[in-house]
């Protein structure tokens, strides 16, 4: 089905039911087709909860201003250190 822009407004909620049901929807612009309406597929791969739990711990100076001095050099380059 195809609405044009003003139609699809005040009918949004109706135009994306449709869509998930998989009807194919086009909204127009002055009567020229702009626009599909699709539904989303599902993410490829689920969140795994707990997929970091092994990783190693953070060492306790972390955070100190020598490290971050030392990311600094090496993201930007300078080997000076």
């Amino acid at each position: 089905m195809q609405y044009n822009m003003l139609e699809a407004k005040s009918q949004l909620s109706r135009l994306v039911q449709a869509a998930l049901a998989g009807e194919e929807v086009i909204i127009a612009n002055k009567g020229v087709p702009v626009v599909r309406l699709v539904k989303v597929d599902a993410p490829e791969r689920a969140r795994k909860p707990g997929a970091w739990a092994g990783l190693p711990a953070a060492e306790a100076d972390w955070d100190t201003p020598s490290t971050n001095a030392a990311i600094v050099d090496a993201l930007t380059g300078d080997q000076s250190t």
